[in-house]
């Protein structure tokens, strides 16, 4: 298996992993809500990443050797994804819906890609951009829902004369918090494929990473005081089932950055936006949401598949 072959095969396990953790999450967020759930998937993410970490210390020779500059690039990508992507991106999934949301996400390899060229130099083929552009238009029409257009927004008007401050504009703002979310994901991903090109250390960076995004969830999070009250009283299903999100998840994360090694960043990360190819239909199938599917969502995710089977057989 050659190292092209070995990315790409990494990038679609983590497409799997993550699919898993989405619809794991669909089920566990009826038990216990998403705040309190990322939570608990937050903190897994962690102690799995400091258990991987043990085991690979355990089975390789010669320990650890400490790079600076990448351990603070991956600590930034946690900063970038852990943190604030995931603000923004629920942040708009709350304010103005899943669907609005979930378009604006596809950006991300885009911002990759662009912010790739600057900074690292990577470039790709005409066919590679070709089947980029149909993945991400596949992927905007799976995500689409009738209304997507509709202006209105969740956020009752001020009744006040009173100028929005910054950050209210910014929670106003479809857009603003759509590309914020993109571009924080792109940053972090940008990150990690810099300093995984000069640290070969996916378990560690995925650690350092994690650890950074936690504790500012915990910093800014609101309530503290009762969060091992809501923990202790939370249904015990429900926590197993965001434990395993969390799993999922670091695993993912770091399929992910083991894979930035061998294939550029911005396919990585446009394989690993490639789960609603496969939640869709699983969800189509085991959950019975027929309802929720049309036309376009099909004709998207065909649209999807051939894009992505473009860049895997160029």
């Amino acid at each position: 298996m050659t190292d092209i072959h070995l990315g790409y095969l990494l990038a679609f396990s983590a497409l799997l992993l993550f699919s898993v953790s989405i619809m794991v999450t669909k089920v566990a967020s009826s038990r216990i809500p998403l705040v309190l759930g990322f939570v608990i998937a937050t903190v897994v993410n962690v102690a799995f990443a400091g258990l991987a970490l043990l085991v690979q210390l355990a089975w390789t020779e010669g320990g650890l050797q400490l790079n600076a500059r990448a351990f603070f690039l991956f600590a930034a990508a946690g900063v970038f994804s852990t943190y604030l992507g995931r603000w923004f991106f629920y942040e708009s999934v709350v304010r103005f819906g899943p669907a609005k949301a979930s378009i604006f996400q596809v950006s991300s390899p885009l911002f990759t890609a662009l912010m790739a060229w600057l900074l690292m130099g990577e470039r790709l083929t005409a066919l590679v951009a070709v089947g980029m552009l149909m993945t991400i238009g596949g992927l905007m029409l799976v995500s689409y829902k009738p209304g997507f257009f509709d202006r209105r927004q969740r956020i009752e008007p001020r009744q006040d004369s009173v100028a929005p401050t910054v950050s209210e504009f910014v929670l106003r703002s479809a857009l603003l918090l759509g590309i914020g979310s993109s571009f924080a994901y792109a940053v972090g991903n940008v990150m990690r494929g810099l300093a995984i090109r000069s640290w070969p250390e996916p378990i560690l960076g995925a650690l350092v990473g994690a650890v950074f995004g936690l504790i500012l969830h915990l910093s800014f999070s609101a309530d503290k005081a009762s969060l091992l009250a809501r923990l202790r009283s939370a249904d015990r299903k429900g926590v197993w089932q965001y434990m395993l999100i969390g799993v999922c998840n670091i695993s993912a994360q770091m399929g992910i950055i083991s894979a930035m090694r061998f294939i550029p960043l911005s396919v990585v990360t446009l394989i690993t936006l490639c789960t609603p190819v496969i939640v869709f239909p699983v969800s189509y199938f085991w959950f019975k949401t027929k309802g929720e599917f049309t036309k376009a969502t099909w004709l998207g995710g065909a649209i999807a598949l051939l894009g992505v089977a473009i860049i895997v057989v160029r």
